[in-house]
């Protein structure tokens, strides 16, 4: 029986272990071995960087400095995590590290504790790294990607399968929110680094850079206020002479779409019945901004630029936002959804072309691959 007692204090031990959801959940000791919480770091933009002195990379520390000082006034931070583990190149107390960089690289930003970054004694923030983004692998069309490679598979035919990191100056970049965003090798290019910082600490490219489809909602309408200037931001893209060929409506009113999505369940019955979570046609955003072009073609582009302002907007403030098309050819081909369209007062001469949902997020989807090759520069 006690033996039994104590099984079940020690599961509910486990279960009370705080889950980590991100990087501002953890702790770690400062170059004086004082405890910080990372916490402290909220609202920055991080680059977490395992270090040595007497490793071929150390020559980056200069490279840091330089995007230290260029983008800390925009919220960069970089935390500098010297470690022993890869050929023994930080050897030496922090304070002997510390004095190094300070003499050699004049660095300012945070210098923490030394740690382990993989193994029995890793720290656990570097866990939760790894677990985030894993090894992605060298670069071996760069000489430099092809050393270590070659290095590395020399001692494990199998290194690029496993997520530990692999040598000094492995980095992460982190969002403001906490969330690893990537990991870069220590033969990825600082240029590349620095446009992904960019993206980031910039709030025009952030928000642009962030914004994903969101298909999950709270159970929580806009403000107003907010709807408002979500429209005002749309209505200020450009059009072609100055146009503006769109007619926008934005739906407050619940119990409009309640009565619309009953129509919507009797016609797709078998559908709805498969999804669990089904609230509302609009994939249960609780409001919707649909966008109108004229009936006889044109203004399609304009509409296009509209839509990407009022999205970029959104996210912006907050919101999440995703681009319907399937609830427009539903309204507009099933007459017992007239009344909807009826509703919206649209003039005769135009047509509905594109449903935006907007609303609360109820999750945070990652950026799907985007495929680079198909930009082309011509000199």
């Amino acid at each position: 029986m006690k033996r039994m007692m104590f099984c079940l204090m020690a599961m509910a031990g486990v279960l009370m272990v705080p889950a980590q959801n991100s990087v501002f959940d953890f702790k770690v000791k400062d170059d004086v071995g004082q405890e910080v919480s990372l916490s402290d770091f909220k609202g920055k933009v991080l680059l977490i960087v395992n270090t040595a002195t007497r490793c071929g990379f150390t020559p980056q520390y200069k490279e840091l400095e330089s995007l230290y000082e260029k983008y800390r006034a925009d919220g960069l931070e970089i935390l500098d995590f010297p470690c022993n583990q890869f050929g023994q190149q930080a050897p030496g107390s922090i304070q002997e590290i510390h004095e190094f960089c300070t003499v050699n690289f004049n660095i300012l930003f945070p210098q923490f504790d030394k740690i382990d970054v993989n193994g029995a004694a890793e720290h656990p923030l570097y866990t939760y790294l790894k677990a985030q983004k894993g090894f992605g692998g060298f670069d071996v069309s760069d000489q430099r990607g092809k050393m270590m490679d070659d290095m590395l598979r020399k001692r494990d035919a199998d290194f690029d399968k496993k997520s530990d990191i692999k040598w000094n100056f492995t980095k992460f970049l982190v969002g403001r929110d906490g969330r690893v965003l990537k990991r870069y090798e220590p033969t990825d290019k600082m240029s590349g680094i620095e446009a992904d910082i960019l993206m980031e600490v910039n709030p025009v490219l952030s928000t642009i850079m962030s914004r994903r489809s969101v298909r999950k909602y709270l159970d929580k309408p806009v403000e107003h206020e907010k709807l408002e200037l979500i429209a005002r931001c749309g209505i200020n893209a450009p059009s072609g002479m100055n146009r503006q060929p769109w007619i926008v409506r934005v739906v407050e009113d619940q119990q409009l779409m309640a009565d619309v999505t009953e129509v919507y369940k009797q016609a797709n019955a078998e559908q709805v019945s498969r999804d669990k979570g089904f609230k509302n046609m609009f994939r249960n955003a609780p409001n919707i901004i649909c966008v109108c072009t004229p009936a006889n073609g044109g203004g399609e582009l304009d509409a296009g630029l509209l839509g990407e302002n009022m999205m970029l907007a959104a996210k912006a403030m907050g919101l999440g936002t995703c681009c319907l098309g399937g609830p427009v050819r539903f309204l507009t081909s099933n007459e017992k959804a007239k009344f909807f369209l009826d509703r919206l007062d649209i003039p005769a001469d135009y047509k509905l072309n594109y449903i935006i949902a907007v609303g609360y997020p109820d999750e945070q989807p990652d950026a799907k691959p985007r495929d680079a090759a198909k930009v082309k520069y011509i000199k």
